[in-house]
């Protein structure tokens, strides 16, 4: 029995134990929610410094603050240059006179150039020169340290833009092609390969014996002249070009700079740096596929003068074709020109070659239309005199297309004798008389009669539109050249 109140005596004791235990816990519980809620009432700040106090009192390293590990270690380099002590998304000398940023241009080549858009493409070095102090460092050997374009993300560069670009971009082929090279004392050389496509006016009045004057021009976005004061550094001698550099339609003739200044009614005035650039189009190239084509087409509607007017098959497809040849010439040069409401030069000398052509083509009906009147003239005289026993048939005489010029050429002037065979030489002089060269009275009984002789309408077609079209290239040449 003594055992056994030993055994319960110590269970008694034990829980005892227990619920003093558990009183206490749950004291701490509720001291330690009262410290937490207190905790959350003060400022961070407090809060941290107590934090750091507790870790550097206990020594424990898990209370330590920890590093900021969305931030980039900096790298020597740009320890040297202090990149962290200096705000760089302000210009260098914020508040004082306006940084001076030099430029200049090398220019690799000329990519192309569009009558259609009325653009250009260029390939250019495009560097800049300026001094910011924040970034220089000590050196005992004064030497640079050059930089890709990473570092171009960490500091002040100018903001410059292409005014009047429709696209540009930067190389990144294999990586950005963007240098940077910082001196000691603080001076930069900003250096990157662009690739822009700009605007450029062109006058087409002269075309294709124009010449064509672009320029790309370059300005900085933010800047004001009272912040930023851009320069070519070297003047003209600032633009440097590839020897190489050539064009299939194009002479470029010289390259030069300007400097101006630009207003915005909004933002103020701000300096704007030019590449000229001068550019004499080949003529070579339309001399073979416009002019020479279109003057052979002229030379060919001559032809039909030297072919016989009664011969319709001959002479009337020849006045087409040409026409339509011209018409296609005409069509194939303007679709590959802007439509401009003004004329050009081209312009002039097809058109003037369509309406020869065109003259050619009315010149060959016109001779048709007084023959076939010439010959019912002849009808109604014939009818008209009296009938001789030796010419039974002369119609078909007339009709004959087997006589010689010799006998249409032959002139004189005929009256109406009164014995018959002098008779019968006038009929058989009527019924020839449907190509006589030259104008004619004919006196027959009180009837007179204008004769035309549409032969002479070829013959002078011969020396007068040739002649008309070698002065009108002479006049068109003498200006155009």
């Amino acid at each position: 029995m003594r055992g056994v109140l030993a055994v319960l005596l110590c269970l008694e004791a034990l829980a005892a134990v227990g619920g003093t235990a558990r009183a206490t816990s749950s004291s701490r519980w509720v001291t330690r929610d009262a410290d937490t809620t207190n905790r959350l009432r003060r400022p961070r700040r407090e809060t941290q410094k107590d934090d750091e106090a507790a870790a550097h009192k206990l020594g424990s390293p898990i209370l330590k603050r920890s590093p900021d590990i969305t931030k980039a270690p900096l790298t020597k380099s740009e320890q040297l240059l202090r990149i962290d002590d200096h705000d760089f998304t302000m210009r260098p000398g914020f508040g004082g006179p306006a940084i001076p940023v030099g430029v200049d241009v090398q220019v690799e080549s000329i990519d192309s150039i569009s009558e259609v858009d009325m653009d250009f493409t260029m390939t250019l070095y495009l560097r800049h020169y300026w001094k910011d102090e924040r970034l220089s460092f000590p050196s005992t050997t004064n030497q640079s340290m050059t930089f890709d374009g990473r570092l171009v993300k960490k500091i002040w560069v100018p903001d410059m833009f292409f005014v009047h670009s429709k696209r540009s971009f930067i190389h990144d082929t294999t990586t950005d092609n963007v240098m940077l090279r910082v001196y000691p004392d603080g001076k930069v050389l900003y250096s990157l390969r662009v690739t822009v496509t700009a605007m450029c006016n062109m006058d087409f009045s002269r075309f294709p014996l124009d010449t064509q004057t672009c320029s790309l021009e370059i300005e900085s976005y933010a800047y004001t002249e009272d912040d930023l004061m851009l320069y070519w550094k070297k003047g003209n001698d600032s633009l440097k070009t590839d020897e190489r550099i050539s064009l299939s339609q194009f002479l470029i003739q010289k390259f030069h700079t300007t400097t101006k200044l630009a207003f915005y009614s909004s933002t103020g005035w701000y300096n704007r740096l030019y590449i000229n650039f001068t550019l004499r189009r080949h003529i070579f190239f339309f001399l073979l596929q416009t002019y020479f084509p279109a003057t052979l087409m002229v030379m060919l509607s001559w032809v039909s003068f030297w072919i016989d007017r009664r011969a319709v098959p001959a002479r009337v497809p020849l006045g087409i074709t040409t026409v339509l040849t011209m018409s296609t010439i005409i069509t194939g040069v303007n679709a590959s020109m802007p439509r401009v409401s003004y004329i050009k030069a081209v312009d002039i000398y097809l058109w003037v070659s369509f309406v020869f052509v065109f003259l050619s083509v009315l010149e060959y009906a016109a001779v048709n239309y007084l023959t076939t009147v010439q010959e019912r003239k002849e009808r109604k005289i014939r009818d008209k005199l009296p009938c001789t026993c030796g010419l039974a048939h002369p119609r078909p005489m007339m009709m004959d297309t087997s006589y010689s010029d010799a006998d249409v050429n032959t002139t004189g002037t005929y009256g109406v004798p009164e014995n018959g065979d002098k008779q019968e030489r006038i009929l058989v002089h009527l019924a020839l008389a449907d190509e006589r060269t030259s104008s004619r009275r004919k006196n027959s009984r009180g009837y007179i009669s204008m004769w035309i002789d549409t032969h002479a309408i070829d013959k002078y077609s011969r020396l007068v539109f040739p002649g008309a079209y070698i002065l009108f290239n002479i006049i068109y040449w003498s200006i155009y050249s």
